[in-house]
């Protein structure tokens, strides 16, 4: 008898649903030397980011706050396993990107994930364009983050062969 192999992957294009929410867990919960980390390697050298000493004096916050691309960078991260591992060909492009609140070392960003539509590619066969609106929030519910993002993924073999 041989045993079923089951791989983990994203969604092909027939199996994105126009309207569905997807939650991705489980959460990621922020750090300090994530922080610190990411601000250095992408040389971003905002000192809210990396100076504890002039971010305390620093109104509304009095703190360091977290680089907001790593939020939208762990948000987008977030929705892969779920939604495109292994069926992404491309992403096309990145918009409405918003941090309505801050995300602080210690906080945890939760994801989820909506399409808003999708269709299927006119000049390469075998593959779709999906929209879809992603929102990252704290452990309190509070909305970090925003962004909409288009991908190119794979049709279903099945299917395209058809």
């Amino acid at each position: 008898m041989t045993e079923r192999e089951i791989v983990q992957r994203g969604l092909y294009f027939e199996e994105f649903e126009v309207g569905a929410r997807y939650l991705h867990r489980p959460g990621r919960t922020a750090t300090e030397a994530d922080n610190v980390l990411f601000t250095t390697l992408t040389m971003n050298t905002q000192a809210l980011h990396l100076d504890a000493a002039f971010s305390a004096t620093q109104e509304p916050f009095r703190e360091r706050l977290m680089n907001s691309m790593w939020t939208l960078s762990t948000m987008v991260g977030a929705s892969v396993a779920q939604l495109t591992q292994g069926t992404l060909v491309a992403q096309l492009g990145l918009g409405d990107i918003a941090f309505p609140k801050p995300l602080f070392a210690g906080d945890t960003l939760y994801t989820e994930s909506v399409v808003t539509a999708k269709r299927p590619s006119g000049s390469r066969p075998g593959q779709g364009i999906v929209e879809i609106a992603h929102t990252g929030r704290n452990q309190d519910g509070v909305v970090v983050a925003t962004a909409s993002r288009s991908v190119l993924v794979h049709r279903h073999p099945e299917e395209s062969a058809s």
